[in-house]
């Protein structure tokens, strides 16, 4: 397939990629306007004082101001889009109405994956979700589009609309310029990254990790879902797993703000998402916060994870 960018002349900005990839106008306008406000949360990033908010979030969790200020930021921006109908986000404790309410679009989002990273400078970022309809269905049924945006030494967005996952990078002047186009994860990659203590593994996990162990796998795992995902996303090849546990059977991520965008944009490039038994987007959630454990990667160490986990 040719991509657009030999058939184009210099670079390729998000805009253009949209309208040449015939993403609805709507959409592609939702979607520029989510990574406009991707600046402005990097902007408060940068000014950020490293301080807890001193509260708790909707989940026990402690939340730094960052997290309060990158969800008010997105609310703000979506409040007067013209697009979204609804809105949830980790940070709140239930589904929010935007605007009057009419939009086309409900959006979940996770406003500042991984911020407790902050005060040592590694990677974090920002996950949301597009969807067709309210957010409690199949993810395959609804999902309109997902994207993330790494704030890292470079700012990049991943973006799938259902037409193939594509990076952009944001350059000097403020545009997302096209990096990489139609990723594709290969079938077997050659890294893991494992969330939770091996000693709170299941038995049937920890087989499948020495397996991995035993293949030549090398670790890479910064406590981070978004950098973590990316490195393997961007690698092009690999597993990412936040396990069940023995105290814990639903693992710690969350379906609708976390699993749900991440395993489109997987599927887009090829890969896979699993639960252990079933695909991340065939999970109809129960409610916002549902928790999953999560196998996502190349298809070979996908199935693989379901072959140990199901023997």
């Amino acid at each position: 397939m040719a991509s657009i960018s030999d058939a184009t002349q210099g670079f390729v900005d998000l805009r253009r990629h949209m309208w040449i990839s015939g993403i609805e106008v709507d959409l592609r306008r939702l979607i520029w306007q989510i990574a406009v406000t991707a600046k402005y949360i990097s902007a408060k990033i940068h000014e950020s004082n490293r301080k807890f908010a001193g509260m708790k979030n909707i989940y026990g969790e402690e939340q730094l101001a960052l997290d309060r200020a990158s969800d008010e930021i997105l609310q703000s921006q979506l409040r007067y889009s013209g697009f979204v109908n609804a809105y949830a986000s980790e940070e709140l404790a239930s589904i929010i109405t935007i605007g009057k309410g009419d939009g086309k679009y409900f959006v979940t989002a996770d406003p500042l994956d991984g911020s407790s990273l902050v005060d040592t400078n590694l990677a974090i970022g920002t996950i949301i979700g597009i969807h067709r309809t309210p957010v409690l269905e199949e993810g395959r049924k609804n999902m309109a589009a997902a994207l993330y945006i790494t704030y890292g030494p470079l700012i990049t967005m991943v973006y799938s609309a259902g037409k193939g996952t594509h990076e952009f990078v944001l350059n000097r002047e403020g545009e997302y310029v096209l990096s990489q186009e139609h990723i594709r994860l290969k079938d077997k990659g050659s890294i893991y990254s494992l969330g939770g203590l091996r000693k709170d593994w299941t038995d049937r996990h920890l087989r499948y990790v020495e397996f991995l162990e035993a293949e030549g796998y090398k670790l890479r795992y910064s406590g981070g879902f978004v950098p973590d995902i990316n490195q393997i996303l961007i690698k092009k090849g690999g597993i990412f797993t936040y396990p069940a546990l023995k105290g814990s059977a639903t693992g710690k991520l969350r379906l609708i703000f976390e699993l749900q965008p991440m395993a489109f944009l997987f599927e887009q490039a090829g890969g896979s998402a699993t639960d252990g038994e079933r695909d991340i987007l065939a999970i109809k959630p129960q409610s916002i916060d549902q928790r999953c454990p999560i196998y996502i990667g190349s298809r070979f160490e996908v199935d693989k994870a379901k072959e140990f986990l199901n023997s």
